[in-house]
C-alpha cells in the first residue's frame, strides 16, 4: 500500500513539474500570485497572446496549479495554492547559487 501510494506521489509530482516546464507558466502562477486575474488581464500584463494565455492556463488548470471561478461573463483565475509561489523561489534560489559558482569557475580558471 505505501508503494503504490509513493508511486502515485512521483507521478503527480511528475505532473506538477511538466507544468511548470514553460516559462511562460512560471510567469503566469506569479502574475495570479499579486492578484486573481481574468485572461484578459493576464494577455495585457504579459504581452503573450490571449490563445496562448489560455492554453497555458488549461495546462495550470489541470494539474491543480490554478482555480478558474466565473464572475459574471469573466473568468477569474487564481493561484491553486500559495505554496507552489514559494516553491518556485527556492528553486530561483538554488538556481541563482548555482549560476553565482559556475560564474565562480570560470573567474577562476580565466
Amino acid at each position: 500500500m505505501a508503494g503504490e501510494f509513493e508511486g502515485e506521489i512521483n507521478a503527480l509530482h511528475a505532473e506538477i513539474c511538466a507544468g511548470l516546464a514553460d516559462p511562460k507558466r512560471i510567469l503566469i502562477l506569479y502574475q495570479l500570485h499579486d492578484q486573481p486575474r481574468t485572461v484578459t488581464e493576464l494577455v495585457q500584463a504579459l504581452r503573450i497572446p490571449q490563445p496562448a494565455v489560455s492554453r497555458h492556463l488549461k495546462t495550470l488548470r489541470e494539474r491543480g496549479m490554478v482555480i478558474a471561478t466565473r464572475q459574471g461573463p469573466s473568468v477569474l483565475y487564481s493561484l491553486g495554492d500559495e505554496r507552489l509561489i514559494q516553491a518556485l523561489d527556492l528553486l530561483r534560489a538554488v538556481l541563482r547559487e548555482n549560476l553565482s559558482r559556475r560564474a565562480d569557475l570560470v573567474g577562476q580558471m580565466g
